[in-house]
């Protein structure tokens, strides 16, 4: 299964390194600037989720994958990004200015975490992107650059000030109006199944008999990509010619086969494995989508 990108991947992927504390580090906070920084525009579309939150500022022109939005964005702007929302990025410059902080929410005290959670920029289905002019955009650069010069200090209460430099650039964003140019796909229909997909196949392979599959639903799935559940089975039905439901139950069916034919686990844990808590269950469903028992199909 292709997992949720950790802080401890961030590191490893980035900068081939992991800070001596990040595993007692429960809030963690990190903030990056590059100058300059260039990738090929070829990246392709690729969904993650983090178990991070991400606070970004960029200098250029580059298409954000937001769930099931492209967002244009060109010239400086602010961006701010969930745990709870899969995305990814495209270059569509040769170089860009960027500058990030990533934090968990246990960097803001406790009393300060449910605030976070429910601000407009960080709620899924939220506005995420601000575009910014030139003066808003030197004012914005400034804070991070006090941010970059804060936490290579021995200041002892240097996390309560970059604490605050974080919630200046989020009443910052809140005073102005989001923007958001969707990127027009041939077929937004088709852009939304795809993501779908991308989601469903994240949750496999299943490697170990304690992982377990937990979106078992169009419900699931809307929920995750904040749409609305009739819009998400009317794309994937008029693209593909097949219901949500069809598409997770023969994915689930096809895993399902797959542990039986290679794995030595019993049948109660390859159906607990993919969300049945009853064998029984386990036995109607692969029977219905197979014509065949789990037992019979391991025989053959």
């Amino acid at each position: 299964m292709a997992k949720t990108e950790t802080l401890e991947d961030f590191y490893q992927q980035k900068f081939n390194w992991l800070p001596g504390n990040l595993q007692q580090d429960l809030g963690h906070f990190n903030v990056f600037q590059f100058s300059n920084y260039q990738k090929g525009r070829s990246t392709p579309v690729y969904y993650s989720r983090r178990d991070f939150y991400k606070i970004s500022l960029i200098k250029g022109y580059n298409r954000y994958h937001y769930a099931d939005r492209s967002i244009d964005i060109n010239g400086a702007t602010l961006i701010f990004f969930n745990p709870q929302v899969p995305y990814t990025w495209e270059a569509l410059s040769e170089e860009m200015e960027i500058s990030f902080c990533i934090f968990r929410d246990a960097f803001f005290a406790e009393h300060s975490r449910n605030w976070l959670h429910d601000l407009p920029m960080f709620r899924p289905g939220g506005r995420p992107a601000y575009v910014l002019n030139e003066a808003q955009y030197e004012q914005v650069h400034a804070l991070f650059q006090k941010m970059i010069a804060e936490i290579n200090t021995d200041y002892p209460f240097k996390f309560d000030l970059l604490r605050n430099y974080v919630a200046e650039l989020i009443h910052f964003a809140l005073k102005q109006e989001p923007e958001e140019t969707l990127h027009q796909h041939p077929n937004a229909q088709s852009r939304l199944t795809a993501v779908f997909t991308e989601l469903l196949e994240r949750q496999f392979p299943i490697e170990t008999p304690a992982q377990r599959f937990s979106m078992r639903s169009a419900g699931d799935f809307a929920r995750q990509l904040a749409v609305h559940v009739n819009y998400l089975n009317r794309s994937v039905r008029t693209t593909t010619g097949k219901t949500t439901t069809d598409h997770i139950a023969e994915r689930m069916a096809s895993e399902a086969m797959a542990l039986l034919k290679h794995t030595d686990w019993n049948i109660a844990e390859i159906g607990y494995c993919l969300g049945f808590d009853e064998p029984a269950h386990f036995n109607h469903f692969f029977k219905k989508q197979t014509s065949q028992t789990p037992s019979s199909y391991r025989k053959v």
